[in-house]
Formats: structure tokens, C-alpha cells, sequence
């Protein structure tokens, strides 16, 4: 089976970003590639909450949402929208960071809310509060596909391990993380941590992320790590985009998921413990 990982630079405008998408994910699909999968922030990226509530769209009128959809459809694959800010009718007024798994018939197969909100000082210039903007989805997501079954995150979820293990121990062969992952963490943790969750539940674990510098028409913009990865069910990384905008194509051969879980048996060896 053979995926390909889009990498994106989008900025804080939906409409100027989609062009682009498209284009790469039909590179994708021209490539060969069945599953096509975009970074988290598909639609846009900015730190504006007001310019958010004013560009982003309820899910249902969403265009981003709706172009993928036909796209997955004319070109016949699956496609993991990797995640879109959309508006919610909640009280408080959040959004949601919403994953979408799209299937060759252009339906949504699967939708999965970022649980875990990236608020955290990286630096003394660099201090995010997603929960100010976004509300914290509740549910795991584990999808079927005729090639697959899909466990489904997003981008800081990646440093929870216990959410990898209970969407491996439920039969996840492939966990997706779209990321717009930091520059300064990305350097330190990105490519660590695919590994480790990787080689924790014997799956492919699949991050197509953002890359470069962000400008924003309502902020100062941000840049992003880069370096979409594929990583084998034993810990190999099979394929790295570097840090430009385009298309990575990677052949996966599923039967390495039995094997690897074959030879070191972690998940079935869970062993209950007192304290600390």
C-alpha cells in the first residue's frame, strides 16, 4: 500500500491555502498513493482568535472540508484530512482541531477531535494556550479501511503514550499524527517521539506536518519543524520531507505489523501495579 504524506506552509487564510492543498494531494494520488494524508491546520494557521471565529466555518459549510471531499472522490482514495479548525456551537464558544478520514466515495469514514491542548511556554516568546481557542476532544478514534485499520491523532497527543497503546491494543495497525509541530521542540522531540509510539505499539505511524514560516494577516506568524516522517512498525524511519512544502510517498508493507508484534510481545504483557 502506498501513502503519501503532504507537507504544507499555509497561512491564516482558508481560502488562499486550498489551492495548494489540492494540487499536492493530486501529485499524491498521480504518485500512486492511496492514502494521502495532509497536516494538522490543513485550512490555515493563526494566532488570532478573532480572526479564527471570522474564517474558520462550522463543519457542515466548511469549503476546505468539502474540496478534499470531492477530491478523494474524483481521484478515488482515501484521504486524512489531518486536521481543521472548525467552529462548534459550543457555550464558550471554542472551536474544534477535527481530524477527518475520507473515504474513495468522498463520505466522511471517521472523525477524531484533538484531545490533548498544546499549552506550554517553550520559550519566553513562545507560549501557546490551545485550550483558550480550542476545546479538548474526549474520544479515542480507531477507523477500518479495506487496507488498515487507522488510529487517529493529532500532533501533541504524540507525547501521551497511553492513548497509542489503547489504539494499538484495540488493532490500530496505522496510527496518523498530522502535526504543525514547533520549530524548537521539533528539533529536539519530532522525530524521538514518532519513533518511540511507533516502536511502543507495532505500528506505522504516519506524520504529515507543516513546514517553514507562517505569516499571519492578524499576528506576528510562527514557524514549524518540517519533517513529515514514516516510521516502520520496529522503529526505521522510512521516509523524512525535510523541510520543503511538497509530496512524500512511502510503500507499506503491512504484514510488518504481525512481525514486529511477534518478536517483542509488549502489548499483550501489561502487568497491574500498586502505587506510587
Amino acid at each position: 500500500m502506498r501513502a503519501g504524506l503532504v507537507q504544507l506552509t499555509v497561512s491564516d487564510d482558508p481560502a488562499a491555502n486550498l489551492p495548494q492543498t489540492v494540487a499536492l494531494v493530486r501529485q499524491a494520488a498521480a504518485g500512486g498513493a492511496g492514502f494521502v494524508l495532509t497536516p494538522e491546520c490543513t485550512n490555515a494557521l493563526s494566532s488570532s482568535r478573532a480572526h479564527q471565529r471570522a474564517s474558520f466555518h462550522l463543519e457542515a459549510d466548511d469549503p476546505t472540508l468539502a474540496a478534499l471531499r470531492n477530491e478523494a472522490a474524483r481521484a478515488g482514495i482515501w484521504l486524512l484530512v489531518g486536521s481543521l479548525g472548525v467552529l462548534t456551537q459550543d457555550a464558550d464558544g471554542r472551536f474544534a482541531n477535527r481530524s477527518f478520514l475520507i473515504g474513495p466515495d468522498g463520505a466522511i469514514a471517521a472523525r477524531y477531535d484533538k484531545i490533548h491542548m498544546f499549552d506550554v511556554n517553550v520559550s519566553e516568546t513562545e507560549i501557546y494556550r490551545e485550550s483558550a481557542g480550542y476545546r479538548p476532544g474526549t474520544q479515542a478514534v480507531l477507523a477500518d479501511t479495506p487496507f488498515a485499520r487507522i488510529g487517529m491523532t493529532v500532533c501533541y497527543d504524540v507525547r501521551f503514550a497511553q492513548l497509542y497503546r489503547h489504539l494499538a491494543q484495540a488493532g490500530a495497525q496505522i496510527i496518523t499524527v498530522p502535526a504543525a509541530f514547533n520549530h524548537l521542540t521539533g528539533t529536539a522531540h519530532w522525530e524521538i517521539l514518532l519513533r518511540a509510539r511507533a516502536i511502543e505499539t507495532g505500528c506505522f505511524v504516519l506524520a504529515p506536518a507543516q513546514t517553514g514560516f507562517h505569516p499571519e494577516s492578524h499576528g506576528k506568524g510562527r514557524r514549524t519543524h518540517g519533517h513529515s516522517l514514516a516510521v516502520a512498525p520496529w522503529g526505521e524511519v522510512l521516509a523524512d520531507a525535510g523541510t520543503v512544502p511538497g509530496v512524500t510517498l512511502v510503500d507499506l508493507d503491512l504484514s510488518q505489523v504481525a512481525q514486529a508484534r511477534a518478536r517483542v510481545p509488549s502489548l499483550t504483557h501489561d502487568r497491574p501495579f500498586a502505587g506510587p
